[in-house]
């Protein structure tokens, strides 16, 4: 597996307006959380999707699915656990969407070449909440 450049990154989070979390939390004290809120105040759109709560997480309502989103969305940031990135990697198959991102600590040989086959851009044990902060001052 071979994540993009750290200008290449720098470029996704540049040109990105709107990140669907899978598996972001309603909980305050959790990483992704935490992540999403940082991404969110700094500008980007965040889209809460999470099958197991029906209320608003961040001020937005979660939605139980990617393909429950109406419209583009730049990133999908994922916070499933590694093993279940493949059946995620499917369903962002299905939807209109340009980079699928596995969070820091997450990765899925089988998810990254499905996804790589098919032409995608791919992302995986990376935190975005980092990259951006590392990424934001690059051209």
């Amino acid at each position: 597996m071979e994540n993009p450049s750290r200008e290449e990154i720098g470029a996704i989070l540049k040109k990105a307006k709107r990140i669907a979390v899978v598996g972001l939390s309603n909980k305050p004290d959790r990483t992704s959380y935490q992540v999403s809120e940082v991404m969110q105040k700094a500008g980007y759109e965040i889209i809460p999707v999470n099958p197991t709560f029906d209320g608003e997480i961040l001020g937005v309502k979660a939605v139980a699915s990617l393909k429950d989103i109406d419209g583009h969305i730049d990133i999908v940031n994922v916070f499933r656990r590694s093993e279940q990135l493949f059946d995620v990697a499917k369903e962002f198959d299905e939807i209109d969407a340009d980079v699928f991102w596995a969070q820091l600590g997450l990765a899925n040989e089988e998810a990254y070449e499905f996804l790589k086959e098919k032409g995608y851009t791919i992302v995986m044990d990376r935190c975005i909440k980092v990259e951006h902060a590392l990424t934001k001052n690059i051209q």
